[in-house]
């Protein structure tokens, strides 16, 4: 898949720089007490510059976690093969184990999971229509081919995504000697598969 980018901005674009700023700020002291003042000390610019790029830290944030979790799902589908129950169970397990390896992701669950609670439980977020957008076209592109059930592809991938939160969010409670990690990532496989069988 190519990159989306949710912003217009282009690769080189000044505001991928205030970002990083964000990020770094986020990492370091959390949500809470990061401000957009410290965000253009860290960018090395003026409070002004930020302010006509954000009105405040909410716009900042929700801009901030479409380019990072974009990031995380474009390019993950080879568009040279049809795609097989297989390969989108390869991706969707791929992605939430990413998901779970990011550093910002981790540290603002860790510090600030009031920050993911409404995309769990009011509103999706552009990250998540960016996951439905690209999941529900490779199962439409399985369709086509044969390879994936019937149904309507935004229904299966908007299924497949409430199944893949609790993968994301709730997998380390149900870590233990018991079943570890790789055991849970199976399971997440086996259900793609078993889902999108014909």
């Amino acid at each position: 898949m190519s990159s989306h980018r949710h912003n217009g901005e282009s690769e080189s674009s000044p505001r991928d720089g205030y970002l990083d700023a964000a990020r770094e700020c986020i990492l370091d002291v959390g949500w809470r007490r990061t401000t957009l003042t410290e965000v253009a000390r860290r960018a090395g610019v003026s409070r002004m510059t930020i302010y006509r790029a954000w009105s405040d830290m909410p716009a900042l944030l929700a801009d901030l976690m479409t380019r990072e979790w974009g990031a995380l799902v474009a390019g993950r589908l080879d568009e040279a093969a049809p795609p097989t129950p297989g390969s989108i169970a390869d991706t969707v397990v791929a992605t939430v184990w990413a998901l779970r390896e990011n550093e910002l992701f981790t540290r603002i669950v860790e510090l600030d999971p009031e920050l993911i609670l409404p995309y769990l439980l009011s509103r999706r977020g552009r990250s998540q229509e960016l996951i439905l957008e690209v999941l529900g076209a490779a199962i439409a592109a399985g369709q086509s081919a044969g390879a994936i059930r019937d149904g309507a592809p935004q229904a299966i991938a908007r299924g497949l995504l409430l199944a893949a939160h609790g993968f994301v969010l709730s997998a380390h409670t149900m870590i233990d000697d018991v079943v570890d990690e790789a055991a849970l990532d199976t399971e997440l496989h086996t259900l793609v598969v078993r889902s999108l069988q014909p």
